[in-house]
């Protein structure tokens, strides 16, 4: 290891066991999370909000999966969160006028600040060797940009793998030309998440809209991926002081592991071995018969993580045997890894398959926590006036202020 374990986290500790109190404040920060799983990205704004002295005011979050809005409800409990498609709420094509439902919506959700989501995107993976670039799902892509149209949020951030740039039916482009179209400045670019202060070696795409005059959306995504990676977020800082925890329970569970898998892990303990040999490897993943080096591969405490997926349970699914234990992560650590603290809550989720995917599919929080922190000081909000509730739209100018 390379310091100890009492070295605190440069910013925003992951050991942190209280939970801001993300709703006080004032004014709030209204955001509305599509395809918002467990709430990665609602984590990072509500951080960013928080920072900057403003509540955060969850105007609506929909997710598919019951368990993934159990997890969510539980940690921002004010929340407006829904399990449904994101289509029960914005049902209309791109170009076509607004659907009753979307009416509907637009109404209930009022003013938003911040509009941003982060669809499935499995279908864009080069994981994914069976619908690559042409998967149905893809076109989710395409419903935070109908989205847009009907809620007229001040600012937009869509994330997505690094490939969703190469799907066949141009779903980025679609959706940028559109937002163009509705007088937002629009810039995109591939960011390393590393940079931002999580302890994992993942990039993601970011699509940034705005209609503030202050937020030059290109300015902010130059900024985001010209960061370097700093050293000091590895392994050991985010997960060193779990090594060796007494009965763990719960999320801390050690992932069981069949003898085969054993054995490969002595190995590599043994001999001191990142990667496994070929002869010990299953025949299916020797003799250059699979492209991926880092299965049954081992982590090292002086380095982030690979990107963490729901198979981070497995030696066998990626680089995820413990630098140190004859183990896979648990949850906890890949929690950590994503850059969750412990403050958020995963108690509700009583599956461990229904775990491992929502930590997996999740979005590192740092990555709306950075690009929330440019957009609320763009936004200038202010508090509201004794005796006025709610704030009211005024585009003079592109500027969000107060209704007089």
């Amino acid at each position: 290891m390379t310091a100890s374990l009492d070295t605190p986290a440069p910013t925003f500790p992951l050991r942190e066991k209280v939970r801001p109190a993300f709703e006080s404040g004032d004014p709030a920060l209204r955001i509305v999370d599509l395809f918002s799983g467990c709430g990665g990205l609602t984590l990072g704004a509500a951080q960013a909000a928080s920072a900057a002295g403003l509540a955060l005011d969850v105007r609506l979050a929909l997710d598919f999966e019951q368990s993934a809005v159990d997890v969510y409800k539980a940690n921002f409990p004010q929340a407006n969160a829904v399990v449904a498609s994101v289509e029960d709420y914005f049902d209309g094509e791109l170009d076509d006028e607004l659907t009753e439902a979307e009416l509907k919506t637009r109404k209930s959700v009022g003013t938003t600040h911040l509009l941003f989501g982060g669809p499935p995107c499995q279908g864009h993976s080069d994981l994914n060797n069976r619908t690559r670039r042409d998967d149905p799902k893809n076109k989710l892509y395409l419903k935070v940009a109908r989205a847009a149209r009907v809620l007229d949020p001040s600012i937009i951030l869509i994330e997505n793998v690094p490939t969703v740039r190469l799907d066949t039916a141009g779903v980025v482009q679609t959706t940028f030309d559109l937002l163009k179209k509705l007088d937002y400045k629009v810039a995109t670019v591939t960011v390393g998440i590393h940079s931002l202060g999580v302890a994992q070696k993942r990039r993601r795409h970011v699509l940034l809209a705005s209609k503030i005059k202050g937020l030059d959306p290109e300015l902010v995504l130059k900024d985001l991926s010209s960061r370097t990676e700093d050293s000091t977020f590895d392994l050991e800082w985010a997960i060193g002081d779990l090594v060796g925890l007494v009965n763990p329970t719960g999320y801390d569970t050690p992932p069981k592991a069949s003898p085969a898998n054993i054995e490969r892990m002595e190995y590599m303990q043994e001999s001191g071995d990142k990667d496994l040999p070929n002869d010990l490897r299953p025949k299916c993943h020797q003799d250059g018969n699979h492209s991926y080096k880092s299965m049954y591969g081992r982590l090292s405490w002086n380095d982030p993580a690979q990107t963490i997926t729901s198979g981070f349970g497995s030696i066998g699914q990626g680089r995820y045997m413990h630098p140190s234990a004859l183990r896979a992560l648990t949850a906890h650590e890949a929690a950590r890894i994503q850059g969750f603290p412990d403050y958020f809550s995963f108690s509700s989720a009583a599956k461990r398959a229904d775990l491992a995917t929502m930590i997996g599919n999740a979005v590192p929080p740092a990555l709306m926590r950075e690009v929330g922190a440019a957009a609320i000081d763009s936004l200038a909000l202010k508090p509201e006036p004794i005796g006025q509730l709610t704030f009211e739209p005024s585009r003079t100018g592109g500027e969000l202020a107060l209704a007089g």
